[in-house]
């Protein structure tokens, strides 16, 4: 109580602070930029926050505070928007989201899944705020309690997740899952840097895959290619009725299951590296184990949409507590929140010396992040009913603009062609998952704790052996702390739970079987990778050892996971879900245009930009697509293509990027933006 008291005084000097005309002009300032920078796939806190660092240096502190705060809070609120109206992860934090939300959409309750959406957002930033208000003093023995082995069994809880995201067969979704660790696996070493995958044949592979190539491959080319198929708009009704409210009633209703996805962004956001990218799978998998009827998961249920979005604005307050409390930044947006507030000054410091002598600006943080919350959810409804009438134009008039967009957001990993490549290569694996009823979910989990897990588990069987050689504390000790047994058991049960679930659950929605042969032969190509990395990373020498435990015991229980799979597929009926295949027999049988020439759009705009550069490229691209696919006259193609070059040119000005460029641009000394 006597820690409570003391800081009351810092309490009202934060408040006087932030009450300032000035400062909350600037945190509107900045919730503006990160509304219309979530909006749109790929880009995110991180490339909002690199547009403000050259503008920080010498601003006044907590007017650039302001600034950053109202930036970093909504982005989690606003990709709320790609994620329901289009299928496409507006960010790592709302992928899940995309489950049901999209769903939602194409039953015409966009605005439904929407205010759901805003209310759950809002509710979960002020719990992360009023969390990180509490725990900034009381956290820090607490987080130092979270060594290797505690890490790893924090990962392996998220992993557990896909007992309960598999679908129908729980091995396909332990096979997706472990795919993705292979994959995370790619590049050098983290111990010797040793090349893993054959990735000193590419040396675009030698820094291994960026999350926002893997995110936008892997969920938006797949829904895009779907969408565009169909012909039609991305909702069925051409009204979006009267479903706001319905949505607040629907948050209402579940506001306990609002309140534990709340605590579980703030308890993940805490734990430096998981962050965004791991914890609206975990609220995900929670809502579905506490769900009684789980048949609608995966077709358009609202908890699928509550859950995610509740957890992932509570993270941004549970992510500030390693951040300033011990400079450890918990997720990319908040490493470059570190550099930013050093560029402030006056002696602003993240660690320890930031509560000590700076307690009152500590403060300021957590009620701007309150208060941007407040502000980023009312811009948000207010703009919502527009931007929701997206659902209603025919998708064939938006699928170019928003291939524009993520291709643009995929180079931006790299400033590299070989990310439109690598983004290009991860769509064609997320369509055939889609089509397979592979988990694509599993999958990206995978991937997105590949290196945490590898990392951690190497530290921890490091130490523990360092603790057996040396007589020092018994090795078990160090990794069966009670916090770690206490993990292991909730890690247990979850799976359980899980595999009880899995014939429940549609992780990639109703897919019925098809024939035997098209599944087969995916089996075995998945198959052919897995023995091929288990070849290669085997093969890494013996001073190099610790670099290939990992992807070796990764890839040889996938082996053993086909193998059964393999098995089980030679002996069952094709009406077995083990069959599912939605181009024989689901919704895209049924569709107008056929995959291949559908994907050759993609593929035409990838080529393109590698002989003429991209704005070239996207010229004759769209208007070749506006008027052959889309079918639409001369005058309105040539505007629709001005209005998108245009926006393209402005935004990569405003960012400070450049475009992808071809060989064409080798040759000829073009000025921006062409060359």
């Amino acid at each position: 109580m006597e820690i409570f008291l003391e800081a009351l005084p810092a309490l009202g000097q934060a408040w006087a602070l932030i009450l300032q005309p000035q400062v909350l002009g600037y945190l509107a300032l900045g919730v503006m930029m990160g509304l219309c920078i979530g909006v749109f796939p790929g880009l995110g806190g991180i490339a909002g926050l690199s547009l403000l660092l050259p503008f920080m240096f010498g601003m006044d502190p907590i007017m650039g505070l302001a600034l950053m705060i109202g930036l970093v809070a909504v982005v989690p609120t606003s990709d709320t928007f790609a994620s329901v109206l289009m299928g496409i992860p507006g960010s790592s934090a709302s992928q899940a989201t995309v489950l049901d939300g999209f769903p939602m959409a194409k039953k015409g309750q966009a605005a439904r899944a929407l205010s759901a959406a805003f209310a759950s957002s809002l509710f979960g930033g002020i719990v992360g705020a009023a969390f990180l208000t509490v725990f900034i003093l009381v956290a820090r023995p607490v987080v130092l309690l979270f060594k290797s082995p505690e890490l790893l069994m924090v990962s392996f809880f998220g992993l557990s997740m896909v007992g309960i995201l598999a679908g129908r067969i729980a091995l396909k979704g332990v096979v997706a899952a472990g795919i993705g660790m292979l994959i995370g696996t790619i590049g050098e070493g983290p111990f010797n840097g040793e090349l893993r995958m054959a990735s000193y044949d590419l040396p675009y592979l030698t820094d291994g895959l960026k999350l926002v190539i893997v995110g936008l491959g892997i969920f938006a080319i797949p829904e895009i290619i779907s969408l565009l198929r169909q012909d039609k708009a991305i909702s069925d009704s051409q009204s979006l009725g009267g479903g706001w409210l319905d949505g607040i009633r629907d948050w209402w209703a579940n506001i306990w299951l609002s309140a534990r996805c709340s605590i579980i962004g703030v308890v993940v956001g805490v734990i430096p590296g998981l962050g965004g990218s791991v914890v609206d799978w975990i609220a995900y998998g929670h809502a579905v184990q506490t769900t009684k009827d789980k048949s609608n998961f995966g077709k358009g249920e609202v908890r699928g949409v509550i859950g995610p979005e509740s957890s992932n604005n509570a993270k941004e307050g549970g992510g500030l507590v390693p951040t300033l409390l011990f400079g450890i930044p918990g997720s990319g947006s908040m490493a470059i929140f570190i550099g930013a507030l050093a560029l402030l000054g006056n002696g602003i410091d993240v660690g320890p010396s930031l509560l000590e002598n700076h307690l009152d600006f500590t403060y300021s943080i957590v009620w701007l992040l309150a208060l941007a919350n407040v502000i980023g959810t009312i811009m948000c409804i207010a703009l919502s009913g527009t931007i929701a009438k997206l659902t209603n134009i025919r998708f064939a008039l938006l699928a170019p603009f928003i291939f524009m967009i993520i291709s643009f957001a995929a180079f931006q990993s790299g400033q590299n062609l070989m990310d439109l490549v690598a983004l290009f290569a991860i769509g064609f694996l997320g369509i055939m998952m889609r089509r397979f009823d592979w988990s694509r979910p599993a999958f990206l989990i995978g991937f997105v704790l590949s290196n945490p897990v590898e990392n951690y588990s190497n530290n921890a069987t490091q130490i523990a052996g360092i603790r057996f050689r040396d007589g020092m504390q018994p090795g078990l000790d160090y990794i069966l702390s009670p916090i770690v047994i206490t993990l292991i058991i909730i890690t247990v049960v979850s799976i359980i739970i899980g595999l009880r679930q899995a014939k429940n659950i549609l992780a990639e929605g109703d897919v019925p079987s098809g024939g035997k042969r098209a599944p087969l032969v995916f089996l075995l190509v998945l198959m052919s990778f897995i023995a091929f990395a288990l070849y290669n990373t085997a093969s890494i020498p013996d001073y190099a050892r610790t670099d290939r435990i990992f992807p070796v015991f990764i890839a040889s229980i996938c082996l053993v996971a086909t193998i059964i799979l393999l098995i089980q597929m030679m002996f069952a009926a094709e009406t077995h879900s083990l069959f599912a295949d939605r181009e024989n027999s689901g919704d895209d049988k049924t569709a107008s245009y056929s995959l291949w020439p559908t994907l050759a759009w993609f593929a035409f705009l990838l080529i393109l930009t590698s002989v003429t550069g991209f704005i070239i490229a996207l010229a004759i691209f769209l208007t070749s697509f506006l008027r052959i696919r889309a079918g639409i006259g001369w005058l309105q193609t040539m505007l629709y293509v001005a209005a998108g070059i245009a926006f393209m040119v402005f935004m990569a000005w405003t960012l400070g990027r450049d475009f992808p460029p071809g060989i064409l641009q080798s040759y000829t000394n073009l000025p921006w933006p062409l060359r």
